[in-house]
């Protein structure tokens, strides 16, 4: 006696197609993930920048600020680049991007 596997296999049914599956579903985690790194890192790193333009606009002479590492009280103030005394009538320029921060009056004096 022979088996012959053939006829099985031609008789056996055709697998169900798949359902359609609703696209909003397929790019679901995709949408998930944007909203996850949205308010995780791009927010954040806008209102950061909003912040550093609002200081450095309102940046003053006489004002004791942290730039490039070095502390210092703004002597003059130009369109990109900025004077800061570091010393009695030692004065550098730096670039307005390099403040990193204003500090409160009379910081300098107490260290």
């Amino acid at each position: 006696m022979s088996l012959s596997l053939i006829p099985v296999a031609h008789a056996a049914a055709a697998p169900a197609a798949a359902p359609a599956s609703n696209p909003l579903i397929t790019f679901l985690p995709l949408l998930i993930l944007f909203g996850i790194f949205y308010f995780m890192l791009i927010r954040p790193q806008m209102k950061r920048q909003k912040e550093v333009r609002a200081m450095l606009s309102q940046l003053a002479k006489g004002d004791e600020v942290i730039a490039a590492g070095i502390a210092g009280r703004v002597d003059e103030i130009g369109d990109s680049l900025v004077g800061v005394e570091v010393a009695p009538n030692v004065i550098i320029r730096v670039q307005k991007a390099a403040i990193t921060q204003v500090l409160p009056k009379g910081t300098l004096k107490s260290s």
